[in-house]
């Protein structure tokens, strides 16, 4: 089956769960063909409830944090133009960065940033070629913190916020716009799979993804640079750029270290 030539594409990374299957619900109610791409999960299950709003919609199971599976992402649409990249994979790892086995490690951040940038170079080149697209980065308010026992995840966050504030002014005559969506606790499976569901942060109440989503989906279209999901997240953002960097430690110390969860 071939996409129809008139309904604009869209790629979605992390599109199985959480905030990347609603981004894929939002973009196939607006009409576009979808491809969406995840490493676990139900993807195809995903794709098939996609497929009932009328598009095309193909589903690539890949490891984004390889070279490999991006380049069979990147295979899969082939040259058909992309009006807009979702690139939304990304994972956590609890615990303390000391205990941690470093293939996992290594794997956080080829997933967050090695994967991510490799596809935004991919996919955005044809966007600068073509004066068109639209690209949302899911970042993290994360980023603006160091995250005691979730060290490597808040640094790699912190490297994604950056890159699209900088890659939006690279691009800002391209006709290509860049938005980092950054929300903050959200109920996903991300806690489960970062193994810190004996923490504060993964056992208190999170934000709808659906409602990030949406907020991210709006900034896109606006063309804005960022969007934080969430008044508390909002506040929160405003508050740690005040804040030194050792308070903001301690703090996500007593919401991230195992077992606080307890205290």
């Amino acid at each position: 089956m071939s996409t129809v030539p008139h309904r604009p594409i869209a790629v979605v990374t992390g599109a199985s769960s959480g905030i990347g299957r609603e981004l894929a619900h939002l973009l196939a109610k607006d009409g576009y063909d979808l491809f969406l791409a995840a490493d676990q999960g139900p993807l195809d299950e995903v794709a098939a409830h996609m497929r009932t709003h009328g598009g095309h919609v193909e589903a690539i199971h890949a490891d984004l944090a390889t070279a490999e599976g991006v380049a069979q992402l990147v295979a899969a649409v082939g040259q058909r133009p992309v009006a807009v990249l979702m690139a939304n994979a990304g994972h956590g790892l609890g615990h303390a960065f000391m205990q941690q086995d470093f293939q996992q490690v290594r794997h956080v951040i080829d997933t967050n940033i090695t994967g991510t940038i490799d596809l935004v170079q991919q996919i955005g080149q044809g966007m600068v070629q073509r004066h068109a697209g639209r690209i949302l980065v899911t970042g993290s308010i994360a980023g603006l913190m160091p995250g005691s026992f979730q060290a490597v995840y808040n640094g790699t966050k912190a490297f994604i916020d950056s890159f699209c504030y900088a890659l939006r002014n690279e691009l800002k005559d391209s006709g290509v716009t860049v938005t980092c969506l950054m929300p903050g606790v959200t109920d996903t499976e991300f806690f489960e799979r970062a193994d810190l569901m004996d923490t504060k942060v993964g056992t208190g109440k999170k934000a709808d993804p659906a409602d990030v989503a949406r907020a991210g989906y709006e900034a896109m279209l606006d063309g804005d640079a960022d969007v934080v999901a969430g008044w508390k997240n909002k506040l929160q953002a405003i508050l740690a750029n005040v804040t030194p960097a050792p308070v903001l430690a301690e703090q996500h110390r007593k919401i991230a270290e195992p077992g606080s969860a307890d205290k």
